[in-house]
């Protein structure tokens, strides 16, 4: 069963930096890709950045420069860099972790940036 947990979230200024957590297992780390994706109220669920299980990394076109996906499978952990945070990236985010027609959601950590 794939569990994961995302920590991190909370309210920053604009142009502040915060990082994301996403807990999961190495097992899941090796199988599945693992993505970051947010939604913010009224709008759809987006993808912000993604690492495949080959470390290869894709990101959406709003935060490409300013954040930064990695993971460490010692620690079973994948994390999402957030730099020059602005307020349009005000959202709920989400890890998520696919592969094929399989995918699985963790819960979602809030993401507020305001002055």
């Amino acid at each position: 069963q794939v569990q994961l947990v995302e920590s991190g979230g909370g309210l920053v200024q604009p142009g502040a930096s915060l990082t994301l957590s996403c807990a999961a297992s190495k097992s899941t780390l090796d199988y599945y890709a693992i993505g970051w994706f947010r939604q913010a109220p009224g709008k759809e669920r987006e993808l912000v950045a993604t690492i495949a299980p080959n470390g290869e990394t894709n990101y959406g076109d709003s935060v490409k420069g300013r954040f930064t996906i990695s993971r460490d499978k010692t620690l079973e952990m994948v994390y999402l860099q957030m730099n020059n945070l602005k307020p349009e990236d005000t959202a709920v985010y989400y890890c998520k972790a696919f592969r094929g027609t399989n995918s699985y959601w963790g819960q979602g950590t809030q993401v507020t940036v305001s002055s």
